[in-house]
């Protein structure tokens, strides 16, 4: 069984009720149940927080345990080069994902400290940025097996 951790960042526990223009109406643990019932052989955990540090130690719990890491970072996408040296550090590979598209957003949302360290992004899809980067984890996932 494939082993998938999301981790979301600041703010994003506030999903259905921050911005619902920006950001949608749904909440993130609505959706977490609806990808799980998709992907009933994949082994899903899921972390939110909203301080830097645990979302190292997580990044870091699951970068060495897990098949992959999908992460949303929140507005530490534009100013954690701590998130993206630990993401460099680990084995598992992560996608980011982001609900609005930040290359429309304003001038400070479009830089990511993470992309560079990341395998892929996929943004402006609504909550399907997510099943997206689980697409492409097992994809990755996939490949490797076949070598």
């Amino acid at each position: 069984m494939v082993k998938i951790a999301i981790i979301n960042g600041p703010n994003l526990n506030l999903l259905g009720k921050r911005e619902p223009e920006i950001y949608g109406n749904q909440s993130f643990e609505d959706y977490f149940e609806t990808l799980k019932a998709r992907y009933p052989n994949v082994e899903f955990v899921y972390y939110q927080s909203n301080h830097e540090g645990s979302l190292i130690d997580k990044i870091q719990e699951f970068g060495f345990a897990y098949d992959g890491i999908v992460l949303n970072a929140g507005g530490y996408t534009h100013t954690s080069i701590a998130l993206g040296d630990c993401i460099r550090a680990i084995k598992a590979p992560v996608i980011e994902v982001h609900l609005s598209d930040i290359s429309k957003r304003e001038d400070f949302r479009q830089i990511s400290m993470i992309k560079p360290a990341c395998k892929e992004t996929f943004a402006g899809f609504g909550m399907d940025s997510y099943r997206k980067a689980v697409d492409a984890i097992l994809l990755l996932n996939a490949a490797k097996k076949a070598l």
